[in-house]
C-alpha cells in the first residue's frame, strides 16, 4: 500500500474546521478574498461599534478614507503602537465632512473586550495579495484571523513533507516583497506549521523578523505542544488567541520592536493572577536569560487589573537602577495603559502611595527604608493608618539580591496588607540555604511562599529559549609546574603528591600563583590570539560577539587593563596575531567598570586609574565621561555592550571585551555577548549560574552556545559547575551543557570518514544521478555542522587538519563547491516533480566555513539606522557618524568587487538617503532596494521582449524559474511559440536570419540573466 502526505489544501480545511467549532467563537468567511472585501467588513463593523458616536450618521466615502490612511501603517510596531489605544481602546479620528458634526473618535478595539459585545473574530483563506509584479499573479496567503476586521494573526502553512521553516522563510519573502500592506499592517503575530511542528512569533519587518525568536508553544507543565490542530486549540482559541495579541504583548520602544511573550511567561502570570486572588504569596523560578524581567513587568501591570489591589511596587536593587532593569520598563511602558512612576525621592514615593491612581510604582529598598523611618512615631496619623493598611502587591526581579529577608520582615510588619511575588533564576534552595539568623528564612519558598511556576535551564534549552553552555576549563601551567609550586610549600604543610588528587592539589596553591604576570599574559593570548571563532570572527567586521573578563579584584582587573595595553602597543612577548588583525585591526576595544568609593583605602588610587581608562575610553569613542559622571559611563558602557540601539550596530561604536569584578554578572542583558572569560576562584552555585547566564541569551543562528573558559583550578572549577548545575537543572547538566572537546572532536572524525565513504574525493562527486546527489549533500550538510562546531573549542588548531583530521581545507572548500553544484541539480529535480519529498534541508545554510560574500542584511541594517522613524526629529549626520558613513561606503565598495549590479542600486538607495533622509522617513530600506531591484529587472525583461519580439509575460516566467544547470529552461516552449519573427525582422536594420533567430534569442537570454538578472537576486 502506498502512503500519501496530507495535502496542503486538506491541513489548510482541518485548521478552519477547528477554529469555527466547539465553543469557539471565530467565524469563517470565504467571501473575503481581497484589499476591497476586508476594507468594507471593517467599516461595516466599525459603523456598527460606533453607531452613538456616529448619531446614524454613516461614514462618507472621504471620511472613510480617512479611517483608511491612517490604518495604512508603515510598519508593525507603528500598528502595536496604536492598538495599545487610550486606556486601552484603540480609535480612529475622521473630521465629518459636514462641518456642524465636527471631529469624531471611533472605537476599533478594546484590548479588555474580550469575547464581548464589540468584538467579532473572523477566519479568512487564500487572500489574493495585491499584484505588485509580474509574477505576483498568483500569489495567495494561507489563514488569516481578523479581530473587529482588522487582521491580527497570519498563519502560513506547508505540508508535513517541508520543513516548518520553510513556511517562515515564505513570510520573509512577503515582507521583503512588501506584501503586508494596507489593512494588513495591522498583523501583530505570525504562525508557522508543517502540520507536526508549529511555531509563532511576533510581527517585524524582513530585517528584523530573527529565527531565533521563533517560539514553540508549551503547556502549564513545560509539555511542548507542536500538532497544528492542539497548537489551535490551545493559542488560537478565543480567548487565548485575543490576549495573545493585546494582553501578552509587548512593545518595546528602544528597540522599536514588538514582543510577543513566550508561553512559560504566560503561565507565570497567570499563576500569579490566581495566587493574588486566594491572597497567597508566592515566588517564580524562570531560568536566568529568558526574559523574567520582561515577565515581571506584565505581572506588575495586570497585578493592577485585580479589583483587590491598590497599588503594586515593584523592586529593584539599587545597582540595577545603574543597570537596566529601569530602562526596560521605562521602554515597556511608554506606550503602555499603565503609567510607571520612577519616584525621585522620598516625598513624591509617600505622595504616589497615598494617591488614588493605580499605577505600578517603581522604586528601590532603600526608599522604601526611609518612608517606613518617616513615620516612626507617628502611628495615630491618619496618613500612617492609610498607607499600612494599603492593600499593595510587591513584585522583586532577583528577589534575593534586591532585598534581604530581615528587610522583607520589616516592610511586611508596616504594610500589613501585603503580597510579595519574587521573581529568580536562582532560587536558594535547602541544599544551598542561606546562613541561619535567628528565624529569618534561609530559602527562597520561606522568604516568599511557595512556587507558582517553574521553568528550569534545561527546558529553556530544550526549548530554545536560551542557549546551552560550552565550558572550557583551562590551566596556564603543567601539572609538573603545579606539583612544583606544590613542593615548595613541603616545608610549611605535610603533602603527599603522590596520593593526593587533582581537586586536593589544586585546594593547596597559593592565591599569587594567579597574580603573576607570565599567568596574566597566557590568558590574555587565549582571549586575543585562540577565541576568533568564540567571538564569531567569521561573520566579519561589525558582526563580531563580545566577551567579559572576571576577575577577583579591582587591582587584577586594573592590572589586566594595563596588560592589554602593552600589547596593544607591543610591548609585551604576546603579540596580536595576523589572523586576528585581519578580521578586525583595532581588537581588542576594551573596557573596564567597577565601583568607585571615597571611603576605601585604594579610593585614590581607584579613582586615578579609572581617570586614566575614562580618557582611552573617551579617546575611542567620542565621549567625555568624568568622575563626577561614572553613572553616565556605567550606563554608556552598558548599552555599547547590550547593542540593542541602533547606533552600536556600526562596528566603530562597539566594545570587544569588558573587564569586571562583580558589576555586570546578573541582571544584565547583552544577546550578542557570548563568551565569558574567568580568571578567580569558583563563585557560589547560584553566582556561578548568574555569571555564567550573561553569554547564553539568543542573538543569531551562528551563535550555538554561552561559552565559558575558566582559567584557575580546573578540577575544582568542574565539579563546582556540576553541582550548580544539578541544582538548577532539576539533575539535568547534560543537556545544559554542550559536547566536551574529545566527544566533538570524534564527531568531526565520523563525519569525514562517511563524507569519504560516499565521495572518497571531491572529484568523485561529478555526473551521478539525483539519489547519489542527494547522498552526498547530507553527508557534507553533517560535514559542515561538525566542522563548524569543532573550530569553537580553543584545544582545535588549524595546522590538525591534514594529520589529527584526515582531510585538508582545501578539500573542505572544494567539496563545497561541488556540494553548491549538487544543491543546483536537486532543486532543479524537485522543481520538475513537486510530489517528490525531498531527504535534506534544501535551505541549509553552511556554517563552517567563511565565505567573502558581504552580509547583505547587515549593510541595510546600517542604512535602516540612518532613516529617521516615528516622531523623531531627524537631524543633520553627526561627525560621530562619519565612521559609520565610512563603513557603509566600505561595505557597498567591497560588496561591487564581487557583485557590482547590485552594489550600484545599493549605493544609488544609499546616496539619496543621505541626501535626503526625510524623504525616507518610516519606510523601510530592504522593500525600498528590492522595489528598485524589480524595477531594474522589468525594464531589462521589457527591453529584451521589444528587442526579440517576444511575449513580455511568458519571458517574465522563464526569467523567474531560470536555472542555470539546466540546458532547457521551464516556460521556454511557450515563450518561443510567442515569438514573432517577421515583426522582429522589421523593426531590425540588421537582422539574424530566420534559421540563426531563436538560437540568438537563447543565446542573449543566457547572457541576459547571467550578467544582469542573477547578480541582482544574490544576496
Amino acid at each position: 500500500m502506498r502512503y500519501e502526505t496530507t495535502p496542503e489544501a486538506v491541513i489548510e480545511n482541518n485548521l478552519i474546521k477547528q477554529l469555527v467549532s466547539g465553543e469557539s467563537q471565530w467565524t469563517y468567511r470565504k467571501d473575503l478574498r481581497s484589499q476591497a472585501d476586508l476594507w468594507n467588513n471593517f467599516r461595516e463593523k466599525l459603523e456598527n461599534n460606533n453607531k452613538d458616536v456616529l448619531n446614524e450618521v454613516p461614514l462618507t466615502e472621504q471620511e472613510f478614507r480617512q479611517v483608511q490612511n491612517q490604518l495604512n501603517f508603515v510598519n508593525f510596531y507603528e500598528a502595536a503602537r496604536w492598538l495599545s489605544g487610550e486606556n486601552g481602546i484603540a480609535k480612529v479620528q475622521v473630521q465629518r465632512e459636514d462641518a456642524t458634526l465636527g471631529t469624531i473618535r471611533l472605537r476599533v478595539l478594546n484590548r479588555a473586550d474580550i469575547a464581548g459585545g464589540t468584538s467579532s473574530y473572523e477566519v479568512i483563506n487564500q487572500f489574493e495579495s495585491s499584484k505588485r509584479t509580474l509574477e505576483d499573479q498568483n500569489r495567495r496567503f494561507d489563514i488569516t484571523l481578523l479581530i473587529n476586521g482588522l487582521p491580527m494573526i497570519h498563519i502560513e502553512l506547508k505540508n508535513r513533507t517541508h520543513p516548518y521553516m520553510d513556511a517562515f522563510r515564505q513570510i520573509k519573502k512577503y515582507l521583503k516583497e512588501g506584501k503586508f500592506k494596507g489593512i494588513y499592517s495591522c498583523l501583530q503575530m505570525f504562525v508557522i506549521t508543517n502540520g507536526t511542528d508549529t511555531r509563532y512569533i511576533a510581527t517585524a519587518i524582513d530585517t528584523k523578523l530573527n529565527e531565533q525568536f521563533i517560539t514553540k508553544w508549551v503547556d502549564k507543565d513545560n509539555k511542548p505542544v507542536g500538532d497544528y490542530l492542539e497548537f489551535a486549540r490551545d493559542v488560537l482559541s478565543i480567548p487565548q488567541a485575543h490576549k495573545m495579541v493585546t494582553q501578552y504583548t509587548v512593545i518595546d520602544s528602544e528597540k522599536k520592536a514588538l514582543i510577543l511573550l513566550r508561553p512559560y511567561q504566560i503561565h507565570a502570570i497567570e499563576a500569579v493572577k490566581e495566587a493574588s486572588k486566594r491572597q497567597e504569596s508566592g515566588y517564580v523560578w524562570h531560568t536566568t536569560g529568558s526574559g523574567k524581567t520582561l515577565t515581571s513587568y506584565k505581572v506588575a501591570r495586570n497585578l493592577l487589573q485585580i479589583p483587590s489591589i491598590q497599588k503594586t511596587i515593584f523592586i529593584v536593587d539599587r545597582v540595577d537602577l545603574d543597570q537596566q532593569t529601569t530602562s526596560s520598563f521605562t521602554s515597556y511602558a511608554e506606550n503602555d495603559v499603565i503609567e510607571i512612576d520612577e519616584t525621585d525621592n522620598v516625598n513624591d514615593l509617600i505622595k504616589k502611595l497615598l494617591s488614588n491612581d493605580r499605577n505600578v510604582i517603581v522604586t528601590t529598598i532603600q526608599k522604601l527604608n526611609h518612608v517606613m523611618k518617616r513615620f516612626n512615631g507617628k502611628e495615630h496619623s491618619k496618613r500612617y493608618h492609610t498607607l499600612t493598611q494599603l492593600k499593595v502587591a510587591f513584585v522583586v526581579d532577583e528577589c534575593h539580591r534586591a532585598i534581604s529577608p530581615q528587610k522583607k520582615q520589616e516592610i511586611e510588619q508596616f504594610f500589613v496588607r501585603s503580597l510579595w511575588y519574587g521573581f529568580t533564576g536562582t532560587p536558594i534552595f535547602a541544599e544551598n540555604a542561606k546562613q541561619a539568623i535567628g528565624n529569618l528564612p534561609r530559602t527562597t519558598e520561606q522568604q516568599y511562599g511557595k512556587r507558582l511556576h517553574e521553568y528550569t535551564v534545561k527546558e529553556a534549552i530544550h526549548d530554545q529559549a536560551v542557549l546551552g553552555f560550552q565550558i572550557e576549563y583551562k590551566s596556564t601551567f603543567s601539572e609538573e609546574e603545579l606539583d612544583q609550586a606544590l613542593l615548595q610549600l613541603q616545608g610549611e604543610t605535610n603533602i603527599d603528591l603522590d596520593t593526593m588528587e587533582m581537586s586536593a592539589k589544586e585546594a593547596f596553591l597559593p592565591i599569587d600563583i594567579y597574580e603573576d604576570e607570565k599567568h596574566m599574559l597566557q590568558v590574555m593570548h587565549s582571549i586575543i590570539n585562540k577565541s576568533r571563532q568564540k567571538l564569531g570572527f567569521k561573520k566579519g567586521s561589525g558582526q563580531t560577539y563580545e566577551a567579559m573578563l572576571t576577575t577577583s579584584s579591582i587591582a587584577q582587573a586594573q592590572r589586566y587593563y594595563d596588560i592589554i595595553k602593552r600589547i596593544k602597543a607591543g610591548e609585551t612577548t604576546i603579540q596580536i596575531s595576523e589572523e586576528t588583525k585581519r578580521v578586525l585591526p583595532d581588537f581588542p576595544k576594551v573596557a573596564i567598570t567597577y565601583s568607585i568609593s571615597e571611603n576605601e583605602e585604594a579610593s585614590s588610587f581607584n579613582q586615578d586609574k579609572m581617570k586614566d581608562s575614562l580618557h582611552d575610553y573617551n579617546s575611542d569613542f567620542g565621549t567625555s565621561f568624568t568622575l563626577e559622571t561614572i553613572r553616565a559611563y556605567n550606563s554608556n558602557v552598558n548599552d555599547r555592550l547590550a547593542r540593542k540601539k541602533e547606533k552600536y550596530f556600526s562596528r566603530s561604536e562597539q566594545l570587544d571585551l569588558v573587564i569586571v569584578v562583580d558589576r555586570l554578572l546578573t541582571g544584565f542583558d547583552a544577546p550578542c555577548l557570548s563568551t565569558l572569560f574567568i580568571d578567580r576562584p569558583p563563585m557560589k552555585p547560584h553566582n556561578l549560574i548568574q555569571a555564567f547566564s550573561r553569554t547564553n541569551r539568543l542573538f543569531d543562528k551562528p551563535k550555538k552556545y554561552g561559552q565559558i573558559v575558566t582559567f584557575q583550578t580546573p578540577k575544582t572549577f568542574e565539579e563546582k559547575v556540576k553541582k550548580s548545575l544539578v541544582l538548577y537543572s532539576n539533575g539535568g547538566e547534560n543537556d545544559v551543557l554542550a559536547p566536551e572537546w574529545e566527544e566533538t572532536k570524534q564527531v568531526f572524525l565520523k563525519a569525514i570518514q562517511e563524507l569519504r565513504e560516499v565521495a572518497a574525493s571531491p572529484e568523485e562527486v561529478e555526473f551521478h544521478h539525483i539519489p547519489f546527489l542527494k547522498k552526498f549533500a547530507k553527508a557534507y550538510q553533517s560535514l559542515d555542522r561538525a566542522f563548524s562546531a569543532v573550530q569553537v573549542y580553543s584545544e582545535f588548531d588549524e595546522s590538525d587538519l591534514g594529520s589529527v583530521f584526515p582531510i585538508q581545507f582545501k578539500e573542505i572548500e572544494t567539496y563545497q563547491g561541488k556540494y553548491h553544484n549538487a544543491l543546483e541539480v536537486i532543486k532543479s529535480e524537485k522543481n520538475n516533480d513537486p510530489s517528490k519529498p525531498v531527504e535534506i534541508d534544501i535551505e541549509y545554510e553552511l556554517e563552517s566555513i567563511k565565505t567573502e560574500e558581504i552580509n547583505y542584511e547587515y549593510i541595510l541594517m546600517l542604512i535602516q539606522s540612518f532613516v529617521p522613524s516615528g516622531n523623531d526629529e531627524y537631524e543633520l549626520i553627526p561627525d560621530k557618524d562619519e565612521k559609520t558613513v565610512a563603513e557603509v561606503n566600505k561595505y557597498i565598495d567591497d560588496l561591487g568587487k564581487n557583485n557590482p549590479k547590485l552594489a550600484d542600486l545599493m549605493k544609488q538607495l544609499w546616496n539619496n538617503i543621505q541626501e535626503n533622509p526625510e524623504y525616507y522617513r518610516d519606510q523601510n530600506v530592504s522593500v525600498l532596494l528590492e522595489n528598485m531591484i524589480q524595477a531594474t529587472s522589468y525594464e531589462l525583461i521589457g527591453n529584451f521582449a521589444q528587442k526579440w519580439c517576444v511575449n513580455e509575460d511568458n519571458l517574465d516566467f522563464v526569467v523567474s524559474n531560470y536555472n542555470p544547470s539546466r540546458k532547457r529552461q521551464n516556460g521556454e516552449s511557450a515563450l518561443k511559440d510567442t515569438s514573432d519573427y517577421g515583426k522582429y525582422k522589421q523593426a531590425n536594420h540588421d537582422p539574424v536570419s530566420k534559421l540563426k533567430y531563436w538560437k540568438a534569442v537563447r543565446h542573449d537570454l543566457d547572457e541576459l540573466i547571467t550578467n544582469e538578472i542573477l547578480p541582482l537576486r544574490k544576496r
